[in-house]
């Protein structure tokens, strides 16, 4: 099983690229979302309040479970640690849009779409009254102190978690602070697409953004039809993910939200691989 993670191309990554500033690596794919936008609907007149945010972080967190799982993954020391569980951590919007935050989301892959819809509302409350995890708490301290002591101390901080790795849990800064993947909707802006950066103390191996859902003229069946239309982009760590990676997961998320009633029902193997 470690030959899965380890794999003689990553083994070359970690000495080639730094992370994540030197080994970043970007795709973009628009998802067909026509029946995942009904079943919303469906399940708002139920009662049920989903978005299609929490129909994608219920994806994801399967999609590296059971279809991705070397993508569950970080790196420390040069070699490539797999996770023990996928946490997905979801950008939530503070302060009226003027801040952002986040919530994780554990075992989100053992989760039905709409316990998570409920633990992200529930959480996202909680930080916006003031009840944030550490780590998020944390960028108001280094915000204090002076530039340019400000950056050493980042750097510090990133070169002790990073290339040493070992964990800073004072700071709330350990190898799943920030879960399996991230996932931030800028939809909600009103914007199309956008890159995520990378946080680089963050041992992330992707980001992903998902974009403004539209209507739009697309080809089935040699035939032109109208489709809702999800934009999904990807920041990813070169070093963890490559082409082959991203086009299964590509196609993981694809088949998954095209099924959307499927994620209401929590898998019965839950188990991921590891080493």
């Amino acid at each position: 099983m470690d030959e899965m993670y380890n794999t003689p191309w990553r083994k070359l990554a970690t000495a080639i690229y730094t992370a994540p500033q030197d080994a970043r690596i970007y795709g973009t794919m628009d998802f067909d979302v026509t029946d995942a936008q009904k079943y919303i609907m469906e399940q708002r007149e139920a009662g049920v309040r989903l978005t299609m945010t929490h129909l994608v972080t219920a994806a994801l967190a399967r999609a590296l479970a059971f279809d991705v799982p070397e993508l569950n993954c970080f790196v420390r020391r040069g070699k490539i640690i797999p996770r023990e569980t996928v946490d997905i951590t979801v950008s939530v919007i503070m302060n009226r849009g003027q801040e952002m935050s986040a919530v994780k989301i554990k075992a989100a892959h053992k989760k039905a779409v709409s316990q998570i819809a409920e633990e992200i509302r529930q959480r996202a409350l909680e930080h916006r009254s003031g009840d944030e995890s550490k780590s998020m708490q944390n960028k108001g301290i280094v915000g204090k102190i002076p530039w340019p002591f400000r950056r050493w101390t980042f750097k510090l901080i990133r070169w002790v978690v990073n290339e040493l790795g070992i964990n800073l849990k004072f700071l709330g800064l350990t190898d799943n602070s920030f879960g399996s993947m991230m996932l931030s909707n800028i939809g909600t802006h009103g914007l199309t697409t956008g890159f995520a950066a990378l946080l680089p103390a963050a041992k992330l191996p992707g980001v992903i953004v998902m974009g403004r859902i539209e209507e739009k003229a697309v080809v089935r069946d040699g035939e032109i039809v109208i489709r809702t239309m999800l934009p999904l982009t990807g920041t990813f760590d070169h070093r963890i993910l490559d082409g082959g990676h991203a086009g299964k997961l590509a196609r993981s998320l694809m088949r998954r939200l095209a099924r959307p009633r499927a994620l209401e029902q929590i898998p019965e193997d839950t188990k991921v691989p590891s080493s």
